[in-house]
């Protein structure tokens, strides 16, 4: 939970989170309210929240955050694979809370398209529905709702835009290869846009977290529990505050003239350059 008594940097601002209902997204939107931030909690089902027993409804979780932090919030439901959803995503944020500053594309994740966790990426029986499905949350989703929001920022020339890498896009694995791949792409994705904005005081930068104590992640495998201590090592898995710290220096004054770059967060479990 991030703490509501930070300073409140980010005041007047309004931010969009995708997939905001839970995990890490939760994190960023709270983190950004806890700033002074005006946030819209996107999530792609209502139920989203209650699927690993991290809340109950979108709408819920958008009126807790606002209600904690005291800042305006929207909840904005809708597929970012999709042009018009997102293009009503927008709207309905802006209707409610104003133009878009900042946008944190978490939406995404290794889903297959039935939902659920399978093994989307064993190729010998890799189904191309499956494929299709990790891509577009994942790659997609994140080339589409940037477009959409990054024309509003040129208007205004100014913005923040922070995108959901991982560390998997750094490494051959044998398991997980379409996940990183679409992450692979949504890493130089973000370098490209970056290079794009320049011009118009647009920020754009990728976050790569490793392992994080998410309610999906913990309700999805088994975890040793000695990776569960919070500090004296850092071989351990992280807490979604201390990813949820670096959209805090992405999204703030400390990066007004930090753009194209993809910062790993994961320990140092992965060392060389990227």
């Amino acid at each position: 939970m991030a703490s509501h008594e930070a300073t409140k940097i980010l005041t007047g601002r309004v931010a969009l989170v995708t997939g905001a209902g839970r995990g890490l997204g939760r994190a960023f939107a709270e983190k950004l309210a806890a700033l002074g931030a005006d946030v819209a909690i996107h999530g792609m089902r209502e139920n989203g929240p209650a699927e690993y027993g991290e809340g109950t409804t979108l709408t819920a979780v958008a009126a807790e955050i606002g209600n904690t932090f005291g800042a305006r919030t929207v909840r904005a439901l809708g597929d970012l694979t999709q042009a018009d959803d997102i293009a009503r995503v927008v709207a309905e944020t802006e209707a409610a809370l104003g133009p878009i500053d900042i946008l944190v594309h978490n939406a995404g994740g290794d889903i297959a398209a039935s939902g659920g966790k399978p093994d989307p990426n064993d190729a010998a029986n890799i189904k191309e529905a499956d494929v299709r499905a990790v891509l577009d949350r994942n790659l997609l989703s994140t080339i589409l709702t940037c477009q959409a929001v990054a024309r509003g920022m040129m208007e205004r020339r100014r913005g923040r835009i922070v995108t959901l890498g991982s560390v998997a896009a750094f490494k051959g694995r044998t398991n997980s290869a379409i996940y990183a791949v679409a992450k692979a792409g949504v890493t130089h994705y973000t370098r490209c846009l970056a290079d794009q904005l320049r011009p118009y005081d647009i920020t754009v930068n990728c976050i790569a977290p490793g392992d994080t104590r998410t309610g999906r992640f913990l309700g999805t495998r088994a975890v040793d529990a000695n990776r569960l201590v919070e500090n004296g090592t850092l071989d351990r898995i992280a807490t979604v505050d201390e990813v949820a710290r670096v959209v805090e220096f992405f999204a703030g004054p400390m990066g007004a003239f930090v753009s194209g770059q993809v910062l790993r967060i994961d320990g140092g479990t992965q060392c060389w350059p990227a």
